[in-house]
């Protein structure tokens, strides 16, 4: 998978292998953990398939892939966790990656809401939120269409498309 490239002028940029070295290593539960790395993987394969179809911003997509678990501090209650990795990304902003406010807002938003809210009409945010959704089938559980927020999204999950949990290897 190519890294996007910033754009002439823009504020955009991401070593993503050292995002994910970073974000990886302070993740407290471990590699092994249903809401890891490989989760992350997934969700940041499955997000990038979802914003191509509904016109998300794939680069807000990939971030929150990385961001939205990492601040887990155990893997079933964890109400705050999506706060959490929202401010873990606030922090590591200017060092690792950096993209303008508007994109920023998204991403924060994604991170902080992903469990606690059903729907997005943005394309960003609700690719973010089913690219998640998407991998339930990692915990025995089936992604349904009516908590899909993308048109991508529904139809993945209405078809039980499986796949879209298991094309990156743990």
């Amino acid at each position: 998978m190519k890294t996007p490239q910033p754009f002439p002028g823009s504020e955009r940029h991401c070593d993503f292998v050292a995002l994910a070295h970073t974000v990886s290593g302070t993740f407290s539960l471990g590699s092994r953990s249903i809401h890891g790395p490989a989760h992350w993987r997934r969700v940041e394969r499955n997000g990038l398939w979802l914003a191509e179809r509904s016109g998300g911003d794939l680069f807000v997509v990939r971030l929150f892939a990385w961001f939205h678990d990492s601040c887990r501090v155990n893997e079933w209650t964890d109400p705050d966790h999506g706060k959490r990795g929202a401010d873990y990304a606030l922090r590591l902003r200017g060092t690792l990656f950096d993209l303008e406010e508007d994109a920023l807002e998204r991403l924060v938003y994604a991170c902080t809401w992903h469990t606690d809210q059903d729907h997005s009409d943005d394309p960003t945010i609700g690719a973010c939120w089913d690219a998640d959704r998407l991998d339930l089938g990692r915990d025995g559980m089936i992604p349904s269409p009516r908590f899909m927020s993308t048109a991508a999204g529904k139809e993945a999950a209405a078809g039980g498309h499986d796949f879209l949990s298991h094309t990156v290897d743990p």
